[in-house]
């Protein structure tokens, strides 16, 4: 599987850069590498990676930013983004979820750590999902389109994150049923990524932002559901 795949690998430390690349490419990926946000960028629109891992904290761009302009642009809307940082502070974390991220990865790096990690995100590309209820769903105002990753609410289309549709996704797929903090993590970000509670609010924040804020509803100390009224 990792034959074809391809990684680009963002960070102005050149010996994480090689460290990383080095494991990576053992794997059998394909590595292509950059050494800050801009670079970033243009390397991304050259060869097209199925993921990106991308430091936070970088000269001239840093990767916030360059994870928020390629969220939007449409060749990068469904792009793996993982970033790599040193910084422990929460609102770091929350920044780059808000910007799109799918996983974070605490330095100093741990490479058998950082290749189990990376390979249960892109396995994430050819596995079936836990839901199972079709490509389309019809809700209420709402269409939720599997194949486009897109939602259209009466005649306007709204645009999400990945994360963002995959948990409206799982959510509207079963209307009124009250899902656990614990099922959503399992169902969206897997066993393999280490995420808190703060990352499923921020994600219902934004998706609520989005849709509106009558769709999904807090079961206070339990977790979300979607609200068929």
């Amino acid at each position: 599987m990792s034959a074809n795949q391809k990684i680009l690998v963002v960070d102005d430390e050149h010996d994480i850069v090689d460290l990383i690349s080095y494991n990576l490419t053992k794997e059998g990926y394909q590595v292509y590498q950059a050494h800050n946000g801009k670079e970033g960028i243009e390397m991304a629109k050259q060869v097209n990676p199925d993921l990106i891992i991308l430091d936070v904290m970088m000269p001239e761009m840093d990767g916030i930013e360059a994870c928020r302009l390629m969220r939007s642009m449409p060749e990068f809307k469904h792009t793996f983004m993982v970033f790599l940082t040193a910084r422990s502070e929460e609102y770091s974390e929350i920044a780059g979820f808000n910007v799109g991220a799918d996983d974070y990865i605490a330095k100093p790096i741990k490479p058998r750590a950082l290749m189990s990690r990376i390979n249960a995100i892109l396995r994430r590309n050819t596995a079936e999902t836990e839901i199972s209820s079709g490509d389309k769903l019809e809700i209420m105002d709402l269409v939720i389109d599997r194949d486009s990753f897109l939602v259209y609410r009466d005649t306007d289309r709204i645009t999400l994150a990945k994360k963002e549709f995959e948990l409206l996704y799982l959510l509207a797929s079963k209307p009124n049923k009250v899902f656990t903090r614990e099922q959503i993590l399992k169902a969206i970000w897997e066993d393999s990524v280490v995420v808190t509670n703060r990352t499923i609010d921020v994600h219902i924040r934004k998706l609520r932002e989005k849709i509106g804020e009558n769709y999904v509803s807090t079961v206070k100390g339990v977790g979300y559901k979607f609200e068929l009224n």
